[in-house]
């Protein structure tokens, strides 16, 4: 394995960040998120960049933020953000990790949590349904090429999820 890292790919909402520090408790492995250091060194909110700058100018942080953990980054789980998968050093960076579900199955998760609302507005994706069904298609069978190993999360505990990751790494 490339760096010895873990890259958890999917669609915005789908439980990268969970599983991630999942992950952490039963493994040596310490965890950071690609759109935290984005935020860090933008010094402002996902939702904020995609306001004022674009998404253009996002997916260009995306590609910054992919070469430095080329170049930086051992030994770690990182969780990203739903389009991250297009970074062209993607599999440099470590083992792809693609979490699987279906669209229905996102909103479900999301839904379910007693934080729903505030998921919901960080994700600016999300905030037209219709388009973020039509983003979603576009992506599952990109994600799946991309990936070392598929993990179907759709309704199954969290547990199950991270030892079936560690069982395949």
């Amino acid at each position: 394995m490339k760096k010895n890292n873990i890259i958890l790919i999917g669609f915005m909402g789908v439980g990268k960040g969970t599983i991630a520090r999942g992950l952490v408790k039963k493994s040596s492995m310490f965890a950071i998120d690609t759109d935290d250091l984005i935020e860090s060194m933008e010094n402002r909110k996902i939702k904020k960049i995609f306001e004022n700058e674009g998404e253009p100018y996002f997916r260009n942080l995306e590609k910054k933020t992919a070469i430095w953990l080329e170049e930086n980054v051992c030994n770690t789980i990182i969780s990203t953000g739903g389009g991250f998968y297009k970074q062209e050093n993607i599999n440099n960076i470590g083992k792809v990790v693609y979490l699987k579900s279906s669209f229905q199955g996102i909103l479900d998760r999301i839904n379910e949590c007693p934080n729903a609302d505030k998921k919901l507005k960080k994700r600016p994706l999300l905030q037209n349904l219709d388009e973020a069904i039509k983003l979603y298609d576009s992506r599952v069978s990109d994600y799946e090429n991309v990936a070392n190993i598929i993990i179907d999360v759709e309704k199954k505990p969290l547990e199950d999820i991270i030892n079936e990751i560690l069982g395949q790494i």
